[in-house]
């Protein structure tokens, strides 16, 4: 019970990873904080963690307003004394050609997955140093390790939050704060359905890759169990994750393959 009575703000937390990421800290004690910008689905999640035996609290969050983020910070300090673990998991994917995609297509991708991200730790992170130490975790994607087709902005953000976070890793050493960077491979989420395609709307299907991919049970399994060990990074997900190390020292297979594999 390494996390039991830790305060854990999870965002995102209304499906998916995020959800299931909720459910693993409640089995393991910890007060939770859940957000997203889905009331209804929270209250659900908020009702299966009551079942677990865990305090759970909803913080409705749009990740994308970070103007909002100061004040929901200080009334969350107000409340629970301190945030002991912070995971980033909030995002939004998309699927369209970088030829057909609009630049505004790019921002919004951006604002939610890096810019929304990195706002909300900033914000965060001092309560922790102040506090002593803390764990913040970011949810990343093998798309942040190399370019995929339709996946530009995504992959662009998630690049992104790599940099980011393992510059702030470095920083934060010697104020006891850890940071992991979390890269999913192919999980069973319904993250395809609202990934945004040319024109901003919502793609609508479901990849077949993602509904062949790991359950997201063990996907948060994986995942806290990192948060535990004090990893630096966790790669999350089956056969895929072979790109990355194909990518890393086959390049020009990489690169061939990138080309041939169905990307939805």
């Amino acid at each position: 019970m390494f996390f039991k009575n830790k305060v854990v703000w999870i965002t995102g937390a209304s499906s998916g990873i995020g959800e299931a990421l909720t459910y693993e800290f409640a089995k393991q004690g910890a007060k939770l904080i859940i957000s997203s910008n889905q009331q209804q689905e929270l209250e659900k999640v908020k009702q299966e963690c009551e079942k677990l035996g865990s305090e759970c609290f909803i913080q409705f969050l749009d990740i994308a307003e970070i103007d909002k983020m100061q004040s929901i910070t200080e009334k969350l300090i107000n409340r629970f004394n301190k945030i002991d673990v912070l995971v980033n998991n909030a995002g939004i994917s998309q699927r369209s050609l970088v030829i057909e995609t609009p630049i505004d297509v790019d921002r919004k991708v951006m604002e939610i997955d890096y810019f929304g991200t990195i706002a909300l730790t900033k914000i965060v992170l001092p309560y922790m140093v102040k506090n002593g130490g803390g764990y913040i975790a970011a949810t990343s994607s093998i798309s942040g390790k190399f370019g995929f087709p339709l996946r530009s902005a995504y992959s662009a953000a998630k690049h992104a939050i790599h940099g980011f976070f393992e510059t702030l890793r470095a920083e934060v050493y010697d104020h006891n704060i850890k940071v992991l960077i979390a890269f999913p491979g192919r999980i069973k989420t319904n993250i395809s359905l609202h990934a945004i395609t040319k024109d901003g709307t919502a793609h609508g299907k479901m990849d077949d890759g993602l509904n062949a991919g790991i359950s997201v049970e063990k996907c948060a399994k994986q995942y806290v169990n990192a948060i535990r060990k004090d990893k630096k990074e966790v790669l999350i997900g089956a056969k895929e994750l072979l790109m990355v190390y194909i990518h890393k020292f086959l390049p020009k297979l990489f690169y061939k393959l990138a080309r041939k594999i169905n990307p939805t």
